[in-house]
């Protein structure tokens, strides 16, 4: 920083200092939790399934699948959560989301990069039906997306992936209704330009039932993408299941 500007820096950190995301208590630095709300988030590492990367209680072994893998093999190449969903997480996605607070998105971006996979091509944020984005003024995932472009220099695009239909909240629906809603959806804007043969990652902010971006995967998948990963901020696990304010695939859309 100009060392003319430095006093400036110093006038706005004491009129508006740096927030814990989770609280909001005074912290040291942007986009950093104090240490209750660091000590409240559970970050996902392995050991884990080989295919979704849902967390095990212990190793099973580098190409152990989980239970609903086996039985039903999923079509992503994997879901890389930067924590599980709880209080400080859904606190803070909810702020970004519908506080208005469009910062968050750098302060998860930055934590979702780190997971990116290797060989990552393209980063594809969920996208919103233009009635839903009219409504908020933004798009999150396409926030966090930026952000995660800025943290590490894998591209993003916006506008690789279209809803072209509106759905219902889908909260109250049973698997096979969501599936139903969501079939359909999506649609991919020039595939053979924009992702054909590519490495995506599409992105969002919560992962539950995965209704959404199942949708969303078969969609690139078909469109010719080689591989789609899915990344994210916060992952509901089975016991965690406080997701009020959450459509049941975690979009609130």
């Amino acid at each position: 920083m100009s060392r003319w500007l430095a006093p400036l820096r110093f006038v706005a950190d004491f009129a508006l200092p740096p927030r814990c995301p989770g609280c909001g208590a005074v912290v040291g630095n942007d986009h950093l939790f104090c240490a209750a709300c660091w000590g409240k988030l559970h970050f996902l590492a392995p050991p884990w399934c080989a295919a979704c990367n849902r967390p095990f209680a212990y190793d099973r072994g580098a190409d152990a699948r989980c239970a609903r893998c086996l039985a039903d093999p999923p079509r992503h190449a994997g879901i890389y959560a930067a924590v599980a969903y709880g209080e400080v997480a859904r606190g803070v996605a909810l702020r970004l989301k519908y506080g208005g607070r469009t910062a968050l998105a750098e302060t998860v971006g930055r934590q979702m990069a780190r997971l990116l996979p290797a060989g990552a091509d393209l980063l594809v944020p969920v996208p919103l039906h233009r009635w839903r984005l009219w409504e908020r003024g933004f798009n999150q995932a396409a926030l966090i997306a930026a952000a995660i472009t800025r943290a590490c220099g894998v591209p993003h695009d916006p506008l690789v992936l279209r809803r072209v239909r509106a759905t219902p909240p889908l909260r109250a629906m049973g698997a096979r209704a969501r599936a139903r809603a969501v079939a359909g959806v999506f649609r991919v804007v020039d595939p053979h330009a924009r992702v054909r043969g590519r490495s995506v990652v599409l992105v969002d902010d919560i992962y539950t039932s995965g209704a959404t971006t199942d949708a969303c995967v078969r969609t690139l998948l078909r469109a010719g993408a080689a591989t789609v990963s899915i990344v994210c901020w916060a992952r509901v696990l089975d016991d965690e299941r406080d997701t009020r304010g959450w459509d049941a695939d975690g979009t609130a859309r």
